[in-house]
């Protein structure tokens, strides 16, 4: 009689929920096999070219036999420099490059990181929701609790943090916000900023902050590094990536900075358990870091060109939004009555344009849904072509 095995994964790798995005890939093979011409305005991947000077860089790094080999794990001194320089020019931070700037492998990589760095099993880490997925599931990996605080459009998507239960906040080990806010689109003024240094300062709570769309701004935005609030750095750690401001999302490339403390703690997990960038791309890193700002300025340029069209494709077909100030999202309600991933599929089966169903982002945010602006100008008009034809509207 032949052996039936059964070896299962951990029961925490087991409990984590079905990662949504996967499920929409199958969504989309299933319509490419139908035959349908799919416009994928789902994820938020950018489209466009990596700038030329960076790619350049990285051209001239695989030449040099010295990138070939294992990268540092702190990173190179000349790009911890380059980021503290960005930091100071774009932030006007000052931050050590040696002692409080960590390169990463992709700022998902050093989110997930941190979280398991920091959390103990039934350890609770506080992350506002909707959220992107790896501010929870970084934490459910760790076996850590996660005390999700609702996002409400009625406080401009901010957490109300006197709604926290007091033993909650005693409790809490972590505090995530992303701000730029995917999937919402919110920013966060100053004084929410101060509330937020000063309610985990109270609580003891590391305050852990994902600046991913700091770069993505419109109509003369500009966001704040945590660090521009006073007393941050005694406990916060920011994140940044190079996937949306220098269109490099396949290059894996971020960095976090902060106090040597929690750089330290980070630079210990990630030691034990990957290695630092490539040179190669870190040598493209610097480029992207040092070149003329008019790159970024194309990029932000053509989002904010889209950003007209979608807004005036959905204020056409019913949905009356308010125009964001920053990221590649709009953040819609779904029709009255309909649960997101129902909608979702109903109009990708119907008309080939690809949504991001809101329950991806959290329990609080079935009746919503994410459009990415990731598609040329004539693919977006074509999308609302077809979505009046199919008579999609708010209702």
């Amino acid at each position: 009689m032949e052996t039936v095995y059964t070896i299962k994964p951990s029961k925490r790798i087991s409990e984590i929920p079905k990662y949504i995005f996967a499920e929409l890939n199958e969504w989309k093979d299933e319509a490419r096999a139908q035959g349908i011409d799919l416009i994928d305005l789902g994820i938020g991947n950018p489209d466009g070219a990596t700038p030329k000077p960076v790619v350049d860089a990285a051209l001239k790094s695989i030449q040099m036999p010295e990138s070939h080999g294992y990268p540092s794990f702190r990173g190179k001194d000349d790009f911890r420099r380059a980021i503290a320089k960005w930091m100071k020019d774009r932030y006007g931070v000052d931050i050590d490059p040696i002692t409080e700037v960590q390169t990463l492998i992709g700022e998902k990589e050093g989110l997930a990181n941190i979280a398991m760095a920091y959390s103990d099993p039934g350890d609770i880490n506080i992350v506002p929701d909707p959220y992107y997925p790896v501010l929870s599931r970084g934490s459910w990996v760790a076996g850590a609790q996660v005390y999700h605080v609702p996002l409400r459009d009625e406080n401009d998507y901010l957490p109300d943090l006197d709604s926290i239960p007091e033993d909650i906040a005693r409790k809490a080990k972590m505090f995530f916000i992303n701000y730029p806010n995917n999937p919402t689109g919110a920013t966060a003024p100053r004084e929410f900023l101060e509330k937020m240094v000063a309610y985990c300062k109270k609580y003891n709570i590391l305050l852990v902050s994902d600046l991913a769309y700091g770069e993505v701004c419109y109509d003369n935005y500009r966001p704040l590094s945590i660090f521009n609030i006073e007393g941050a750095k005694d406990i916060a750690i920011e994140f940044h990536s190079f996937s949306k401001t220098f269109n490099m999302a396949g290059w894996r490339a971020g960095f976090a900075v902060g106090n040597k403390e929690f750089i330290d703690v980070l630079y210990a997990m990630k030691s034990n358990i990957d290695y630092g960038t490539s040179s190669i791309v870190q040598d493209a890193c610097i480029a992207a870091l040092e070149m003329d700002y008019k790159y970024v300025k194309e990029i932000m340029d053509k989002y904010n060109s889209r950003r007209e069209i979608v807004a005036q494709g959905f204020n056409k077909l019913g949905w009356h939004m308010k125009r964001s100030s920053a990221t590649m999202y709009f953040w819609l309600k779904v029709p009255k009555g309909r649960h997101s991933k129902e909608f979702c599929k109903d109009v990708l089966f119907k008309t080939g344009v690809m949504f991001t169903p809101g329950v991806a982002f959290g329990e609080y945010s079935d009746d919503h849904f994410r459009v990415s602006i990731v598609q040329p100008t004539e693919r977006l008009i074509e999308a609302f072509r077809r979505l009046d034809e199919a008579g999609i509207r708010y209702m």
